[in-house]
């Protein structure tokens, strides 16, 4: 069974954004909610200010990208949707994910590692 499902519907994106709760930083906007279900759904929202199709696909494929090397640190059961800033154009790879871990630590989603010290 796949972990992540995808999120299409209009109604699903507007329902985080005004029940979710959300984190942003230099890079992304992350807004979450509890689904119900044993697995984690994520949509991707990128404004077409944001540039051309070119530079808006590059930035979805940086967030599939950094949810993909995270999604076993995450925890299950949440809706997931991620906005792209415009800071966001020369945005490296690393950069994405490390933006993307802080806004899951933000939210309280990372799994804690047992053992780990703080």
């Amino acid at each position: 069974m796949k972990s992540t499902y995808v999120i299409k519907e209009n109604h699903e994106f507007r329902r985080l954004y005004h029940r979710g709760k959300s984190t942003a930083n230099r890079y992304l906007v992350l807004y979450c909610m509890k689904n119900r279900r044993p697995y984690n759904r994520l949509g991707l929202t990128v404004s077409a200010k944001f540039g051309g199709a070119v530079q808006r696909n590059r930035a979805k494929r940086l967030f599939r990208e950094a949810y993909r090397l995270h999604e076993s640190e995450l925890k299950q059961g949440f809706d997931l949707v991620l906005v792209a800033r415009t800071r966001m154009l020369g945005a490296s790879c690393a950069d994405i994910e490390k933006a993307l871990r802080k806004a899951a630590r933000d939210l309280h989603l990372l799994e804690e590692k047992e053992g780990k010290q703080s």
